[in-house]
């Protein structure tokens, strides 16, 4: 049978039943097809994204993605647009794309305190972080993500920090052997010391023999193929044209990771070295769950225990590979920049330095967790301060998985002209947290703001009415929130606290050339 054959008998039927239709039928008709696209058009305009107003591109290709990728200090760029726009604008990115921007804690805080469901992570960012570390947690989301938190929770509760305090310690004092070694070699005066490479080596010394019970040997100098890619990965460089345009991209079009640069190597060396290392791990981490005598179970292990679970929460091998490998670039990475800002801070500021040290000598002996906690206040302070304006985590990308509604604590004006205090967005859209931009930012954290000022923190308005409202960790986004927040946050400050107690108690800090 053919087309047309198939097509006369209901063109029939058609003219048929319109020349029985009455009038009445047919206005009846056309009525309810008009109702019916009105009804549609309204429910488009509803969960059109809203336009809003924001900064005009600078690059036709690249918008302000450029600018905002090679700036030292984004931050203050998300303030001034801030100022000028609202707590709500849109950005043009690549290709024509846009983004809308959030510097609004009730914003924020509805964002980020959604299930992983609602909001996930762009395609481009989760192609990038799968390829070079896996599908753990950095890159889950709903169930999965569910899964593996709950499977690695138990590690970085506080009464498991408790326990892993002694060895932070450890290794913080294994930074102040090796430093005294250094000065004495050099006649006992002073020695110029790089910073940022001891804490990296801290750091993952530290978890490494906290987390895995395994110790890297990185303080020791010891020969590790992982540590030197970590190195060159982790060592600020500038990209040539051709890397830094393709890496640009691929954040908004994944595809474009199969090109070749000499950074996707690096990412692709980088996974290689951190499997290996993997491997090593897990061995250990069997032989630690066969020994009964052994009253605490490694980070690891407890992955073991999920991947051989018969639960409903069984993670499988890779996403434990892929964890240990979250867990291994987090040490390294995230916790020894914070580490390494609050050295410089306290070298540039030889006052809150002495306070400190001061603060540190009227205790005497190992301080315990308890005591680090709630024991030292100025050193809580110094911390927060820190954290405060040197996050490692730049922004926070989220795209809706369905139309959704977002409301703000202060309305904004739209391109059309229109006040509003929601704002509508499509899925897909993408939306952005400058961290930075918020736990840095004037009009939350008062005229002061850009100052490194711990006395903040230890002042009845110090943290104002405004930075209250934000709802991260101590109002602040450094750690994240909601469900995705980072999950080794009191472990990470726990290390922090150590290793400074450790390195001010026992030296003076201070900027090279300045002495």
């Amino acid at each position: 049978m053919d087309t047309a054959s198939t097509l006369v008998p209901i063109y029939d039927t058609f003219r048929a039943v319109v020349r029985s239709a009455s009038p009445i039928d047919v206005a009846t008709g056309l009525a309810a097809i008009w109702a019916l696209r009105a009804v549609i058009q309204a429910f488009r305009r509803r969960f059109r994204t809203t336009r809003l107003r924001g900064p005009k591109s600078t690059s036709l290709l690249f918008g302000v993605a450029k600018e905002l990728s090679t700036s030292p200090d984004t931050g203050t760029i998300f303030e001034e647009w801030s100022k000028k726009y609202g707590v709500a604008y849109e950005v043009p990115t690549i290709f024509g794309r846009r983004r809308i921007v959030l510097c609004d804690p009730k914003a924020a805080a509805y964002l980020l305190s959604k299930d992983t469901w609602s909001y996930v992570g762009t395609a481009g960012n989760k192609e990038r972080v799968a390829r070079t570390i896996g599908k753990g947690l950095f890159w889950s989301e709903g169930e999965s993500h569910r899964r593996q938190r709950r499977s690695i929770a138990p590690s970085f509760n506080s009464t498991t920090i408790r326990k892993l305090t002694p060895a932070i310690h450890k290794t913080a004092d294994k930074v102040r052997a090796a430093w005294e070694t250094s000065i004495e070699s050099n006649g006992g005066g002073t020695v110029v010391v790089d910073v940022q490479k001891w804490m990296h080596y801290a750091s993952l010394d530290s978890f490494g023999i906290a987390g895995f019970s395994y110790d890297f040997g990185s303080l020791h100098g010891r020969p590790n193929s992982m540590i030197s890619v970590l190195d060159a990965f982790g060592t600020p460089s500038t990209p040539n044209f051709w890397d830094g345009t393709v890496l640009l991209i691929s954040l908004f079009h994944p595809i474009i990771l199969n090109v070749p640069t000499s950074r996707f190597e690096m990412f692709a060396k980088l996974r290689a070295r951190m499997s290996e290392i993997c491997e090593v791990l897990i061995d250990n981490a069997a032989k630690e769950q066969d020994d009964a005598s052994d009253e605490r179970v490694s980070t690891i292990g407890l992955l073991l225990k999920a991947e051989d679970g018969n639960s409903g929460g069984r993670i499988t091998r890779e996403e434990v590979q892929a964890q240990i490998r979250t867990l291994l670039f987090a040490s390294y990475e995230t916790t020894a920049v914070v580490m390494t800002w609050a050295l410089i801070e306290l070298a540039r500021h030889p006052n809150v330095q002495t306070k400190l040290r001061e603060e540190l000598l009227s205790f005497g002996g190992e301080p315990s967790y308890d005591q680090l906690t709630t024991g030292f206040p100025y050193l809580d302070a110094v911390v927060q301060e820190t954290l405060r304006t040197h996050s490692s985590v730049q922004d926070l990308i989220r795209q809706p998985s369905e139309d959704d509604v977002i409301p703000l604590s202060q309305p904004v004006q739209t391109r059309s002209g229109e006040v509003v205090d929601r704002i509508a967005v499509k899925c897909g859209t993408e939306i952005g947290i400058s961290v930075p931009g918020m736990n840095c930012s004037e009009a939350i954290w008062g005229p002061d703001a850009r100052m490194y000022r711990p006395e903040r923190w230890l002042e009845p308005d110090g943290v104002t009415k405004k930075a209250q409202e934000v709802k991260g960790y101590r109002h602040l986004l450094t750690f994240g929130d909601g469900p995705r927040a980072c999950i080794g946050k009191l472990f990470a400050i726990a290390e922090i606290k150590t290793v400074l107690s450790v390195v001010i108690k026992n030296f003076v800090l201070e900027r090279e050339g300045l002495r």
